[in-house]
């Protein structure tokens, strides 16, 4: 019995030990999973297909039942009462008929007020809309009527389509599109739909219904690929699980037919495997979208100073969100999106026969939980020549599924805290490009290291390893300007020039030491070369301007990033 006491003692001496001897910096870079990149790069800005490409102007229909009202010479109309209209006011109507009242006009001039109230209609956009004087009517009292016919789509006609769900592009054409039929909204309605992922290609056409102001849509559709596949190469990770890493991506954005898409892929580096799955669905017309994304990763420190201890970690993490555009055109979004995210990492070494759990900042033996509610706002607004992006999160850590849970000042997995990020893309003459990105962390605690701010390397401060320093709060900023250096139009290739300026600082909060050094500054340059939308690549140097305080024989941590990538179909 007392020699079970004294090896519980002993063994639990060896776990305090090796956790206090291994640098947490370390075990937050290699152990646990990387969070997901918060920011999705920009797309080019780039013109939205023009409205008469997509529709030509149809014309304005002419079959309204007006048959000739005989009437003598001249007469007086004392007013004018339009029936049928839903579209414009009283004071509207009567503001385009004021000067044929209460003065002789003749019946031609009756018929130009008549025309005045369609051609009303024409300039707001309603072509299939009009109004008519109808013949079974007496004028002796000086009122005329006038009556309007809105016109609205009587049916959609989509051809071309293979694996898409009509019911797809008809839905979310008749939900933007009620009664009546106004084609500056049917022009945008198609732009969204142009614009689409799903979506190569499209040109419409509206034809004359059956009924009397109807409309009938006829749609070519050209579906994009649904079948994705890449592989790309690069040296992101972190050096304790090595930093090289190969990745190969499989993707279906039209799975089921319904829109909805899937994503599979595989990394591995010569510390580390990493898979992650991800379903999207659409759940109706308006885009509400429900995902649900898995990862997990097999993780070991392959540094040759923590060899012997064999510190492995298995981590996990699922979300289940949902998302809601509330303002949707072809040049802006807002969208919101409410997310519960479980994340899970274990860590462990090897101490003779025995594997025991390593202690990380704030986990419980080994083993740390967090299960947050996110809350995602995002505002994208782009034209030809710029685009521009922000997106707030907000974080609450709760204490479900057995989360983390710590006295003191301990940080676990209950917290409170909020993401800023922002994003401007800026098209020039020559093809020069500007690109300017601004992200900030603030939180009301001590976070675990899962949900700390990351400084240096790829998606921060380059000319720094990933994740030099790792802190509670934090913000960053980057500059960069793309130069193009030439072109070879035979393989449809380009080259650009890169110039970039990044800089970044942390800090913890309550008892919890900075880093030292907690700010990162450097600059560099960047090249990119593109191959149609085959194969892109991009090597980066950057040259720390603030000493990181220790040194590395790696290609990262020597300030280079490279990655490329190919797309397979």
């Amino acid at each position: 019995m007392h020699v079970s006491v004294y090896l519980k003692c002993f063994l639990a001496s060896v776990v305090w030990l090796v956790s206090t001897v291994v640098s947490p910096v370390v075990i937050a870079q290699g152990v646990e999973p990387l969070p997901p990149e918060p920011v999705t790069p920009l797309p080019e800005p780039e013109p939205l297909p023009a409205p008469e490409d997509l529709l030509p102007q149809p014309s304005v229909p002419s079959d309204l039942p007006e048959q000739g009202i005989a009437v003598p010479g001249t007469f007086v109309v004392s007013a004018f009462r339009v029936v049928g209209s839903t579209v414009f006011s009283e004071s509207e109507l009567g503001a385009v008929t004021a000067d044929y009242v209460d003065r002789p006009i003749t019946f031609s001039e009756l018929f130009e007020a008549r025309a005045a109230i369609t051609q009303l209609y024409v300039d707001a956009g309603y072509i299939s809309s009009g109004a008519f004087i109808p013949s079974d009517q007496l004028i002796g009292d000086g009122v005329v009527t006038i009556q309007v016919v809105e016109g609205g789509l009587e049916d959609i006609q989509i051809t071309g389509l293979k694996h898409l769900d009509p019911g797809y592009i008809s839905s979310r054409i008749e939900v933007r599109n009620d009664a009546p039929l106004n084609v500056n909204r049917l022009v945008e309605s198609l732009q969204l739909l142009q614009i689409n992922p799903l979506i190569e290609n499209l040109s419409a056409e509206l034809a004359a219904g059956t009924q009397t102001g109807s409309s009938i849509l006829n749609l070519q559709v050209k579906e994009a690929p649904r079948w994705g596949g890449t592989i790309s190469l690069d040296n992101f990770r972190s050096t304790s699980v090595g930093s090289f890493q190969r990745r190969a991506t499989l993707s279906n954005i039209n799975l089921l037919g319904k829109g909805d898409s899937f994503v599979a892929s595989y990394g591995y580096t010569n510390g580390s495997d990493t898979w992650d799955l991800g379903y999207t669905i659409p759940l109706g017309p308006h885009n509400t979208s429900l995902a649900i994304d898995y990862s997990t990763t097999d993780s070991r420190i392959i540094q040759d100073a923590f060899e012997v201890l064999d510190i492995e970690s298995d981590s996990t993490n699922l979300v289940l969100s949902l998302r809601q555009p509330v303002i949707e055109t072809p040049t802006e979004e807002l969208a919101l999106e409410l997310a519960f995210d479980y994340r899970r990492s274990e860590s462990t070494f090897q101490f003779g026969d025995i594997r025991l759990p390593l202690q990380t900042s704030g986990s419980d033996d080994g083993v740390t939980r967090i299960s947050a509610i996110r809350f995602n706002q995002e505002w994208t607004q782009r034209s030809a020549r710029e685009v521009l992006a922000l997106r707030s999160q907000f974080s609450l850590g709760t204490d479900w599924f057995d989360a983390t849970r710590n006295s003191g000042d301990r940080p676990d997995g209950q917290f409170l805290s909020w993401q800023g990020q922002a994003q401007w893309v800026k098209a020039f003459d020559n093809d020069q490009l500007f690109l300017a990105r601004l992200t900030g962390q603030l939180s009301d605690g001590p976070l675990l290291s899962l949900e700390q701010f990351r400084l240096g390397g790829q998606g921060s401060v380059r000319g720094y390893r990933q994740d030099q320093a790792t802190t509670d709060n934090g913000v960053f900023a980057s500059v960069e300007m793309r130069f193009p250096l030439f072109e070879v139009p035979s393989i449809d290739s380009a080259m650009q020039i890169a110039p970039f300026i990044d800089y970044g600082v942390g800090w913890n909060n309550g008892e919890q030491v900075d880093p030292d050094p907690n700010n990162l500054l450097s600059m560099g340059t960047g090249l990119l070369w593109q191959t149609g939308d085959r194969i892109s690549a991009r090597l980066d140097f950057g040259m720390p301007l603030i000493d990181p305080g220790e040194e590395g024989n790696s290609f990262q941590e020597s300030g280079f990033l490279f990655s490329i990538t190919g797309r397979l179909f």
